[in-house]
């Protein structure tokens, strides 16, 4: 099922903003999404919301395979922001993500599943309280959300879960490292008849150093984020790391852990495995 972007009242698939200067009480939506309205108020708690295009919101205008859409929500021109979230309008699950930069950078990037074709939200809040979202339309032919995950055809997929693959850049000169992840899951949204929802849900990377290990950032993932989850994250680790670690777990209790060093300064990072306590009898796989 595809629903036209034409009725939008769009051209197309770009997002038409008013200033938030304009955007003062309860907005209309540029994307003129019917379902606008119902989602404000429920993943927005009737806190203010302005329509910003300093939030920028990238995806495709056509999704090439609904079952793994890029979307990327940068806020960095907002300076320090609290929370941001992802939404797909029309998807069974709307609701695609949060995100708690903590000392991050405002910026992550993702791949997600779609049903039909749909709004793409990114939203950030910053410290007063305001809600900044900006968007896209991409179109699509349908399904994402509903077809099952291609690791049940493998024998050993169950094996395999929660292995962590990580590409990390040294740092700029601005102490931001670049944190790329890729972990092997279902994250099946559980809208096969029989075949219950099994997703990441939550993963937090922290800063290994002498002194401690303080949290930089956490992803509270949902059904949306395609399996094999993949996220690029943009860390601010300190100055005296040795390494990065990552904890998480999914729905069903699963839990997700990996070290990752911190590269030297000047090296050319590698996607590789990441460092885990899965028994030794579970080899890694890089996989593609």
């Amino acid at each position: 099922m595809r629903y036209a972007l034409r009725h939008m009242g769009l051209a197309g698939a770009m997002f038409a903003v008013a200033s938030p200067a304009l955007a003062a009480g309860s907005p209309s939506d540029p994307l003129n999404s019917v379902m606008w309205e119902a989602l404000r108020d429920q993943y927005f708690a009737g806190a203010p919301v302005v329509f910003d295009t300093a939030v920028k919101v990238t995806a495709p205008a056509a999704a090439e395979d609904t079952r793994a859409v890029p979307i990327s929500v940068d806020a960095t021109a907002l300076g320090r922001v609290v929370e941001m979230v992802a939404i797909a309008d029309l998807n069974p699950f709307p609701l695609v993500l949060r995100y708690h930069p903590g000392t991050a950078a405002p910026y992550i990037a993702t791949r997600i599943k779609i049903q039909q074709a749909t709004a793409l939200r990114g939203a950030a809040r910053t410290a007063d309280g305001v809600w900044h979202v900006s968007g896209v339309l991409v179109d699509a032919a349908g399904g994402g959300c509903s077809a099952p995950p291609t690791s049940y055809a493998q024998k050993d997929w169950a094996d395999h879960v929660g292995e962590v693959q990580a590409r990390l850049w040294p740092a700029d000169p601005e102490g931001v490292a670049r944190l790329r992840l890729r972990i092997r899951h279902p994250n099946d949204t559980g809208l096969v008849d029989g075949i219950p929802a099994y997703f990441v849900e939550t993963l937090q990377v922290e800063a290994q150093t002498p002194g401690g290990s303080p949290a930089l950032a956490r992803i509270d993932s949902l059904e949306p984020v395609s399996e094999n989850p993949v996220y690029s994250l943009d860390l601010r680790p300190p100055p005296d790391a040795t390494a990065l670690v990552l904890r998480g777990r999914d729905n069903q209790g699963g839990e997700i852990r990996a070290t990752i060093p911190m590269p030297p300064p000047g090296s050319k990072p590698a996607m590789r495995p990441a460092m885990s306590p899965k028994p030794a009898e579970q080899p890694w796989s890089v996989g593609q």
